[in-house]
């Protein structure tokens, strides 16, 4: 089947301190004009069982799949998308790690970011703390950082150590949104991880959470994705 028309299915993949409700704003008008979504809610307990979850869902969609991975959701994508029903990667401020290397030492590599000084390590998990909600998502309304902060997916706290698994944007065509105000994952590493990977790249004044502060022009480039597969496949 080729990806043409709505003959495409998006899955997305959640960073930490989230889930997949953080794509509500983009998934509800791609449903609404007839594509698949589907966003698996992995635990954040390893990097090979997320992987895992969302290969599953991969194998669901009923038609070839663009991966959305947004912060660690792009370390996810980078493992799952090597699947052959993946024709294209959308990442947003997120991490895309080689097959090996980690999360964590792609951050390294870099200034180390405001939102890992509000966090708490605590029973197992790293949560983040209500001060820590303006670094990670600033430009969201009050009331929106409150359900940010409720619904938070806590990770464990070495789930950065693990490597993917594979490198999907080696051979996969990716998309990069930058949060050029992003305090939780460097600017500089996002923009660095586009280049490397040769992704087509947008910068937006964001905070972490583009998809929630500025839906619209995060749907631009999933169209544009979309877009740019079809005619791929129509002339391949």
């Amino acid at each position: 089947m080729s990806a043409t028309g709505k003959n495409v299915s998006f899955v997305f993949c959640h960073g930490l301190w989230a889930d997949g409700s953080c794509f509500s704003k983009v998934m509800g008008p791609l449903l609404a004009e007839g594509y698949e979504c589907l966003a698996p809610q992995y635990g954040l307990n390893t990097t090979a069982e997320d992987v895992e979850v969302t290969t599953a869902t991969i194998n669901r969609a009923s038609h070839p799949v663009i991966l959305v991975g947004h912060s660690y959701g792009g370390t996810v994508i980078t493992g799952a998308g090597t699947h052959d029903r993946v024709v294209g990667l959308v990442y947003i401020c997120a991490l895309a790690p080689a097959e090996d290397e980690s999360s964590q030492l792609q951050q390294s590599n870099f200034p180390k970011t405001p939102v890992f000084s509000q966090i708490d390590v605590k029973d197992g998990r790293i949560w983040l703390t209500r001060a820590g909600i303006e670094d990670f998502c600033g430009d969201l309304t009050d009331a929106e950082k409150k359900m940010v902060y409720a619904t938070q997916g806590v990770p464990k706290p070495d789930l950065f150590d693990a490597k993917p698994g594979g490198a999907a944007w080696k051979t996969k065509p990716s998309w990069y949104i930058i949060g050029k105000n992003d305090r939780t994952v460097h600017p500089d590493l996002e923009r660095a991880m586009a280049k490397r990977m040769n992704a087509t790249a947008y910068e937006l004044d964001s905070s972490h959470v583009p998809m929630l502060s500025q839906p619209e022009k995060v749907l631009e480039v999933i169209r544009a994705a979309a877009g740019s597969v079809k005619v791929a496949s129509a002339s391949a």
